[in-house]
């Protein structure tokens, strides 16, 4: 291989203490919070700060045909940022500024590389906040929301992040600066590119900044209603029935027995009834209280044990609970951790699916569920020996189990991922759902954006 033609001294000669070849951050690059890593390591982990240094990554990239994986902070449950033998890994974790705050356009411009929870921490000073919510909003970048379509806790109310996104900017395969969407409150020119931009887990182009549509802080009280119930079932039933009143609460989110259990164990807290699973829910804005009371009629309808709380303290320490649902997962064992979203009436049904999987395959399956809209979040649980470099991948039974349950998820009318992605781990589902002319039009149109197929190959769309 000629100097012109190796990528790697391309990249150092353009880049230079930019372009990260230790084994550590090579190693790093091969895996996410998902618990699959790819094979290999990746060539080099390219540090961009600026959008010129993303521009030179591609442009030597497309010039060597050489693959590159966008990375975050690599937190995502999917495996889509996972860079391998051959690869690229580029990094966006070093540009997060916010470049610009509208408060009267209630519009912020930020690069991806901003964490959710210092994002918001910045905006507040202007009475704002951004309303995408995901349990990780501590730890994950508003690039990696954007390219995986995360949506979180309060997206039942505020919506996810397709709903909270004017704008991207994205650099294309070759290089090439596109400015997407508009600063506008309405826009309608030409084709919604933006909104194909959001969930394409990096196969379009990579996301170098974000035209965000901000919400002015909530006014009046947040109350916190928290409801036991003797089982999972009746605690989704009781969700659905809260829905069905009309109230819209800006949280609810639901934990079965043994998420419940394994949370109260790891914060040292005690033990909940056994078999008993919990509904949190809360409410915001000036009808705060009187959205609590109802609704707390309709879970006591429904069976449930209530209280409420008017602290916004208290109702932070309820949501902590539900927050800890991860880490807490990871004293159990491994955990593989999905991601289905059925329509809310069917949550109950898809209960009952997620125990007949149980009983059937011999898995443990503690499920948390935002059931504020229908997405549930189930942790294939086992125990496996990690390879060398410390990763743990699923058996075969497990993923066994895990197609069943995406196929019932399916069948109720449901869909494979809510929020996590496609990435490596769902892509032979996908046409499943999608059917086959749907799933070609789609490889299609990545191929107009990347005509050589070097953005993260063997992710979404791989059979």
């Amino acid at each position: 291989m000629t100097a012109a033609s190796d990528p790697l001294a391309l990249l150092r000669e353009a880049l230079g203490d930019r372009v990260d070849t230790s084994p550590a951050s090579l190693n790093a690059a091969r895996a996410d919070k998902s618990g699959h890593a790819a094979a290999g390591t990746p060539i080099a982990v390219v540090h961009a700060h600026t959008v010129e240094d993303v521009q030179q990554t591609l442009r030597i990239a497309s010039a060597t045909g050489t693959p590159v994986v966008t990375r975050g902070a690599g937190t995502g449950l999917a495996g889509a940022a996972n860079a391998g033998a051959g690869e690229i890994a580029l990094s966006m974790r070093a540009m997060d500024r916010i470049v610009d705050v509208r408060a009267d356009d209630l519009l912020a411009v930020v690069e991806p590389g901003i964490l959710n929870a210092d994002l918001n921490a910045a905006l507040a000073a202007h009475g704002l906040w951004w309303a995408p919510d995901p349990a990780s909003r501590a730890i994950s970048t508003v690039g990696g929301n954007i390219a995986t379509g995360a949506g979180g806790l309060l997206c039942a109310k505020y919506g996810v992040v397709r709903d909270a996104v004017l704008g991207v900017d994205i650099v294309l395969a070759d290089g090439r600066l596109l400015h997407l969407g508009h600063r506008t409150v309405k826009g309608v020119t030409g084709l919604d590119l933006t909104s194909l931009v959001i969930g394409s887990e990096g196969t379009l182009g990579v996301v170098v900044g974000a035209t965000l549509k901000l919400r002015r802080l909530v006014p009046g009280e947040v109350c916190t209603v928290a409801a036991t119930f003797p089982d999972v079932r009746t605690a989704a039933v009781a969700s659905a029935a809260v829905t069905a009143s009309g109230v819209q609460p800006a949280i609810m989110e639901l934990m079965d027995a043994a998420s419940l259990a394994a949370v109260h164990t790891m914060l040292a807290l005690p033990a909940p009834t056994p078999g008993a699973a919990q509904l949190t829910i809360q409410t915001d804005g000036p009808a705060a209280g009187v959205e609590a009371e109802t609704i707390a009629d309709v879970l006591r309808g429904a069976g449930g044990t209530v209280a409420i709380s008017h602290d916004r303290d208290e109702g932070e320490r309820l949501l902590a609970i539900r927050r800890a649902m991860h880490p807490a997962m990871e004293t159990l064992g491994t955990a593989l951790i999905e991601d289905v979203s059925v329509p809310r009436s069917a949550l109950p049904a898809m209960f009952d699916e997620i125990a007949r999987v149980e009983r059937e395959h011999g898995v443990v399956i503690p499920t948390v569920a935002h059931a504020g809209d229908g997405n549930l979040h189930p942790n294939f649980i086992f125990d496996a020996e990690p390879d060398e470099f410390g990763v743990v991948e699923a058996p075969d039974h497990i993923w066994a189990a895990a197609d069943d349950l995406f196929r019932a998820a399916l069948r109720l009318g449901g869909t494979l991922t809510g929020e996590h992605g496609v990435g490596v781990l769902k892509r032979r589902w996908l046409a499943d759902e999608l059917g086959d002319d749907q799933w070609e039009l789609q490889q299609q149109i990545t191929r107009v954006f990347d005509p050589q197929g070097i953005l993260n190959p063997g992710k979404v769309f791989a059979r």
